[in-house]
């Protein structure tokens, strides 16, 4: 386990009980990722999680890894940011992160990405002050969480969706289905589509949030997928994972069933406990004779995808393309204070590495740019040398609702 002011990314995910079935949104407090490659998943996750031998996290196997996969430097970047240790779920953005698509009614497909933009300041820990707050209490999420919402201060976040017509992903620079990269605001300006209010608490956290199993795979009428690796990967593993956690029919738990009738052909299996959902007790197979039972609704059905190319597995080249965005992150987004604490995060990360994974990681951070790789290193140096004082902290103001900072 780990406590939950620690730096890491946070998930994000949504679950909408609809008239049509569930549409599940299960994203990140973040709008990449550190991979594109659904292949390399498990790898990576294996570097997050503990060493197999001293049952200890591992940044050696963390920045190895990473400067294998130089495209992950613009996660890291947020990451080591001052967003890297947000102070409870309240204060900080959601992202659907893939390339989604919605289709309208003459079967015109459009790719759509998904932000839920924080209502509240956005709010963030230094590192200081997380090491206070875990040792305050290892739960400052879900118990700030749990108390603003019973204290009818409800946390709001409006929903946005970025559109881009179907044709126009071939005209693009850069491949807009790749999860290590964002969509310009200016080029595809976030449209608002609602508001999301959350305003009570589950009476039973086991039925309802330890039973709880979000998934990509489920969708309603009118969303579908894209060519994003990440995103197809996850269709299936998420589903899978519930199926080994909760049990075959863990779609009917009272967390995960629709609030709208089911129909469909599944049969049998453990923990069975619910009738035939086909409408016809002799309709157990399909295609069948009997008119009541459930059929397919062709007016669902989501409009063709053009594919063009070879399909192959391919050696992926480091490419500048993954460096562009990171550096406009680091040039044109992040101030000096900002820049600042960055150096000093990544540098306190990298502290107990080989200096063969540091000099490696290093030049990835060149690549981004010369002035990223100076000031890390000159942080790395002040840290050995305990000069670290002069060093911003995260202003406060009297709506920053920190413990720690007081």
């Amino acid at each position: 386990g780990a406590a939950d002011a620690e730096r890491d990314v946070r998930g994000f995910a949504l679950k909408f009980y609809t008239d049509e079935g569930n549409w599940d949104m299960v994203g990140n407090n973040t709008p990449i990722f550190f991979i594109r490659d659904a292949y390399k998943f498990p790898d990576f996750i294996r570097t997050q999680k503990r060493h197999p031998k001293t049952n200890m996290r591992s940044p050696e196997a963390m920045f190895d890894f990473w400067a294998g996969q130089p495209e992950s430097v613009h996660q890291v970047t947020i990451l080591m940011s001052d967003r890297g240790i947000p102070k409870n779920p309240m204060h900080m953005h959601g992202y659907g992160s893939h390339t989604y698509s919605l289709w309208n009614a003459q079967g015109e497909r459009f790719w759509v990405k998904f932000h839920f933009r924080c209502q509240q300041p956005i709010a963030n820990y230094t590192n200081e002050q997380a090491e206070k707050i875990v040792g305050e209490t290892r739960e400052s999420f879900q118990e700030d969480l749990y108390n603003a919402i019973d204290s009818g201060n409800f946390p709001k976040w409006e929903m946005n969706i970025q559109v881009m017509p179907e044709e126009q992903a071939a005209e693009l620079d850069f491949n807009p289905f790749d999860l290590t990269k964002v969509w310009s605001h200016k080029d595809f300006p976030l449209i608002p589509v609602g508001m999301l209010e959350f305003n009570q608490n589950p009476e039973n956290y086991f039925q309802m949030i330890e039973n709880a199993a979000f998934s990509p795979s489920n969708k309603v009428p009118g969303i579908g997928y894209s060519p994003d690796k990440m995103l197809q990967g996850r269709l299936f593993a998420y589903a899978d994972a519930h199926r080994y956690r909760l049990g075959t029919h863990y779609e009917a738990l009272p967390a995960n069933a629709p609030k709208c009738p089911v129909h469909n052909y599944h049969k049998d299996g453990a923990m069975r406990f619910f009738p035939p959902q086909t409408g016809h007790i002799d309709a157990y197979y399909e295609p069948n004779q009997y008119e009541e039972a459930a059929k397919a609704d062709p007016s669902v059905m989501e409009p063709p995808l053009k594919i063009s190319g070879d399909a192959d597995r391919y050696k992926q080249e480091d490419k500048d393309a993954d460096y562009v965005q990171p550096r406009a992150l680091y040039l044109e987004v992040l101030g000096d204070d900002e820049r600042a604490r960055l150096h000093l995060n990544m540098a306190r990360a990298m502290a107990p590495i080989s200096d063969g994974v540091r000099e490696r990681w290093y030049a990835v951070l060149e690549r981004v740019h010369p002035d990223y790789l100076a000031g890390v290193k000159k942080a790395a140096a002040d840290l050995e040398s305990g000069n670290i004082d002069d060093y911003p902290g995260i202003p406060v103001t009297d709506e920053t609702p920190v413990r720690a900072a007081e």
